[in-house]
C-alpha cells in the first residue's frame, strides 16, 4: 500500500506519508479512517513528497468535495501538508477546499519544518477538544 499512517492517540497526531503512486480507493481509505476513528480534530501531517498520483482531475475534486463534507461533521485540527515544488499545481484545487475549513493549515517543502510547526505552542494550544456526547460526570 504506498499510503501509510500513524495515528498517536497521546499526541493527538495523524501522520499519512505516500510512498510511490496513490489511487483514489487508497485516498479513499484514509479518510475513511480519519471520519471513523473520531480523530478529526487532531493534528494532522500528510506527507506527499515521496509519493506520486494517478488521479484524475475528476478525483482529484471528489476527494476534496469528501474533506469538505468531513468539515461539516465537527471541528477539525491544524494541518501540515508536504509536497514536492512540482505537486502543488496538480492538488491546488484539494489544497484550497481543505483551507476552507476554519483551523490552521500550511503547505511545507520540508516534513522536519512541518512536524515543527505542528508541534508549536501555537498550534498545539489551537487543536480542538472533541466534544462529548452526554451529561456531565461528577464525582459521586
Amino acid at each position: 500500500m504506498p499510503l501509510h499512517w500513524t495515528i498517536d492517540s497521546r499526541r493527538s497526531l495523524f501522520i499519512a506519508t505516500a510512498e510511490g503512486f496513490v489511487d483514489r480507493a487508497d485516498a479513499d481509505r484514509m479518510l475513511d479512517v480519519l471520519a471513523t476513528s473520531n480523530i478529526l480534530h487532531y493534528r494532522k501531517m500528510f506527507d506527499g513528497s515521496a509519493g506520486d498520483t494517478r488521479l484524475t482531475a475528476v478525483d482529484i475534486l471528489s476527494f476534496g468535495v469528501r474533506m469538505r463534507e468531513l468539515h461539516a461533521s465537527g471541528p477539525m485540527g491544524p494541518l501540515a501538508v508536504v509536497l514536492p515544488p512540482d505537486k502543488y499545481v496538480l492538488l491546488s484545487r484539494v489544497l484550497g477546499m481543505l483551507a476552507a475549513a476554519k483551523r490552521p493549515m500550511r503547505i511545507f517543502t520540508d516534513r522536519t519544518k512541518a512536524m515543527e510547526w505542528l508541534e508549536s505552542p501555537a498550534i498545539r494550544a489551537s487543536t480542538p477538544v472533541p466534544h462529548i456526547d452526554g451529561p456531565p460526570r461528577g464525582d459521586g
